[in-house]
């Protein structure tokens, strides 16, 4: 056949890792990893070395003997993660299918791939900065006031002359655009990220990374089977910046090459079958645990979740709600959707308090809500899905 599979595996395994390094916000610590040596499938060492520091020359028995320590630390990466896609025979003719494969696979990684790795990503470093109390009280009205924070915490420890990046969130992003302050000060500068310069704006020498904000959460559960994907844990916190050195994480990405099935080698259906995996994960040095630092949006605390409902049609009464608490002024949004996974959700008109009335029109059937507790008008929490079911 004129489609190659052994060939076009390699040839797409390449160029995804492409689209991967252009894409990803985070995706330049993979930059960093070029010392790391695979000693097993999911096991990586990276090199921690250590100097003695500078003692006295002494004229009668000279100079002063150092050890240069090298720990060889393992690490072990927690992210294996997969999915088939199968485009059926009739869809495109044989001559078609590398190109319409192509395009498939790259918006896969584009809109799938790309987003979790980068959530993964920004979650662990916003999770060691939380751990080690690396954090700053931001005032959300001075942004530019926060970043200075988080910079000059980070250059205390690895000093003035280290690239630094930081990732800040698609809020506070527009809020440092429309600051006064820095109206000025924003240049826009090169930005190496593997084989690929990018063109990103920097404040001091800083370059500035937004990301949406759906990737800049504490925590997340990466789901293990049915639609995959990620989504934020309850307790989840907004990382509304986060700043750490260019070289201070390593991020160690092995991507299997793509396997590629025919139809007449796909024993499932008469479709093309193209088979993604990847191992991944995010390391920090033993000696750069102290230099990410981040501001968090203020904690919310779910004291009450909401619980399912039965009532009956023609006489529906009941509501449901929730009790929340934080140090933030809170706000409130309800949604109804499809389903426990909040499918299709939609924004309940007028639903803004911690209660929300059952419409008494709702006919027989099984319906499902649940509420977006707000901090300070920018960072939230969702609550359970509730079902309410209409007898």
């Amino acid at each position: 056949m004129s489609f190659n599979s052994i060939e076009n595996a390699t040839r797409y395994s390449t160029e995804l890792d492409k689209l991967f390094a252009q894409k990803s916000a985070t995706g330049f610590f993979a930059d960093n990893a070029l010392a790391a040596k695979f000693v097993g499938a999911k096991t990586v060492i990276i090199p921690d070395v250590d100097f003695q520091g500078l003692a006295d020359y002494d004229r009668d028995t000279g100079f002063t003997k150092g050890a240069i320590t090298v720990a060889n630390t393992s690490y072990t990466m927690s992210m294996d993660r997969a999915r088939s896609l199968q485009i059926d025979r009739e869809d495109m003719s044989e001559t078609g299918i590398a190109n319409l494969a192509g395009k498939i696979l790259g918006e896969y990684v584009r809109t799938k791939v790309v987003p979790e790795c980068d959530a993964y990503v920004i979650s662990k470093l916003a999770g060691l900065a939380a751990t080690r109390s690396n954090l700053v009280n931001g005032n959300k009205t001075k942004p530019y006031e926060a970043l200075c924070k988080l910079i000059n915490e980070v250059q205390s420890v690895v000093g003035y002359d280290e690239e630094l990046v930081a990732f800040v969130d698609s809020y506070m992003y527009a809020a440092l655009q429309n600051s006064n302050e820095i109206s000025r000060m924003i240049t826009v500068s090169d930005f190496k990220q593997g084989d690929i310069t990018l063109k990103v704006k920097s404040i001091n020498g800083v370059a500035i990374i937004p990301v949406v904000s759906e990737r800049m959460k504490t925590a997340y559960t990466f789901n293990a089977a049915n639609a995959g994907g990620f989504t934020p844990q309850t307790n989840a916190r907004e990382v509304y910046m986060l700043v750490c050195p260019k070289s201070g994480a390593h991020l160690v990405k092995k991507t299997e090459k793509m396997r590629i099935f025919t139809p007449e080698q796909n024993i499932d259906a008469d479709a093309y079958k193209f088979d993604y995996r990847i191992y991944y994960d995010v390391f920090v040095n033993k000696s750069g645990l102290d230099a990410v630092w981040a501001w968090l949006s203020p904690a919310i605390t779910i004291s009450s979740d909401l619980t399912d409902k039965s009532v009956t049609a023609g006489s529906i009464s009941g509501s449901l709600s929730v009790t929340a608490t934080s140090s933030g002024t809170l706000t409130y949004q309800w949604y109804s959707c499809k389903d426990a996974n909040k499918t299709s959700a939609v924004k309940v008109a007028n639903a803004t308090t911690s209660s929300f009335t059952i419409p008494t029109a709702l006919t027989k059937g099984t319906y499902y809500y649940f509420v977006r507790i707000i901090a300070d008008g920018i960072a939230g929490v969702d609550s359970k899905v509730a079902k309410v079911t209409v007898g």
